[in-house]
């Protein structure tokens, strides 16, 4: 660490190289924080998970009960030990609570004083954060899986919504109606996402096994179609034609920089593509079991060299390395099924949350000071030893940056 910073400080190294290498240093050491609770609000299993990206204080949760639940993740108190408090719920006693399921809820992505949500009581809801009343609220034909607002757009407000109908719903949040729907898929609609990277860029996964790419200022049919055989014929029988995923496509998530995508499916399988073309990198990661029937929350890291994926499995967190499909460790500490995951880019840290009712809070073990060798004076006083690991992590990912 401290040859980091004199080269930085000395001029000799990207300032960057030493944030992405500490950031690498902390996922890579991430464990279940003792001190750290999550208050317990839920009476049932814990759907979906969102931190807002303007001061990335605030959390949303929605569980299984219909409920949301608002926390500050700050330690106001200043004390090791602490607890992210439930600063305000919608809870059964309200008026406005989803009737069931809360599937997915997420941050307006420009200020927290709006958020919205989306349940299998077939409505999606618009809320305002100040009186927990929604003010705009719209309903489907059937359960809604997951709903996505573009981290980036400027020149749209659409609000994309997969549902038990096969057509994508697009609605807009200026005029609070349903404007377009895009057709193509064959089966519910189970994971929405829009790119990171082109604000009208949007990918959509089903239930029919495919995943599509659209540009959403077109009225045609989809971009593409990702192909888990890249076109090769020969590999591909005719029932797996152009599909990304031999069963339900129930997870979608871009990495931070919108260059590629990574898909969950039920045949046990997570797949990294291209994003720009649609080409499979034919990335092994291995069997990532995955029995959800319904959308799998999970997550990438940001600001490391290499990212590492932080996947749902079983009643733990499986963390693997992006690019190479190593994986690197499981996070235990669940007592049921993990079915979402968030990660907190300031801080390295990462939140899960499962059917045990818990959200569990995971974060980077300190740095540890080496004793001061007097005999050689090799290391420094308070310099910290690298772990084999994140040294090959830093050393590998440096070149790019």
């Amino acid at each position: 660490m401290l040859g980091f910073l004199s080269a930085r400080q000395a001029g000799l190294d990207d300032p960057l190289r030493l944030r992405r290498a500490e950031s690498t240093r902390r996922v890579l050491t991430l464990e279940l924080n003792q001190d750290r609770d999550v208050d317990r609000i839920h009476g049932n299993g814990i759907n979906t998970l969102d931190i807002e990206v303007i001061e990335g204080r605030y959390m949303l949760s929605g569980g299984a009960d219909g409920v949301i639940v608002i926390y500050d993740l700050e330690n106001s108190s200043r004390k090791p030990e602490y607890t992210c408090k439930a600063v305000c719920t919608v809870g059964r006693s309200s008026r406005y609570v989803h009737k069931f399921s809360v599937e997915t809820v997420q941050w307006y992505p420009h200020d927290t004083g709006m958020f919205v949500s989306s349940s299998f009581d077939k409505t999606m809801k618009v809320w305002d954060t100040e009186t927990l009343k929604p003010a705009e609220v719209f309903h489907f034909e059937g359960n809604v899986y997951c709903h996505h607002m573009s981290p980036i757009a400027r020149k749209h407000s659409l609000i994309a919504v997969g549902t038990k109908d096969p057509k994508v719903q697009l609605c807009d949040l200026k005029s609070g109606a349903r404007i377009h729907v895009l057709q193509g898929h064959r089966g519910e609609v189970l994971s929405v996402r829009w790119s990171p990277r082109y604000e009208h860029i949007l990918a959509t996964a089903s239930s029919d096994s495919r995943v599509r790419f659209w540009d959403v200022r077109k009225a045609s049919g989809s971009l593409f179609t990702l192909d888990q055989h890249n076109g090769d014929k020969s590999k591909a029988a005719s029932e797996s034609a152009n599909t990304a995923h031999n069963g339900r496509v129930n997870g979608l998530c871009f990495t931070g920089d919108g260059l590629y995508l990574l898909t969950t499916g039920t045949d046990d399988r997570m797949r990294l593509w291209n994003s720009s073309t649609g080409e499979n990198t034919l990335v092994n990661y291995g069997k990532v079991a995955n029995e959800s029937r319904k959308g799998l929350k999970f997550a990438v890291s940001r600001g490391c060299s290499p990212e590492f994926v932080f996947v749902p499995c079983g009643s733990s967190v499986a963390v693997y390395a992006l690019h190479t499909g190593e994986l690197v460790t499981m996070l235990r500490g669940h007592y049921n099924n993990v079915d979402c995951c968030e990660f907190h880019p300031d801080y390295q840290d990462l939140y899960s949350g499962g059917k045990d009712c818990n959200i569990l809070a995971w974060v980077p073990t300190p740095r540890k000071p080496d004793i001061e060798d007097e005999g050689r004076g090799e290391k420094g006083e308070g310099q910290a030893a690298l772990n084999p690991a994140f040294e090959d992590a830093w050393s590998s990912g440096s070149d790019e940056d």
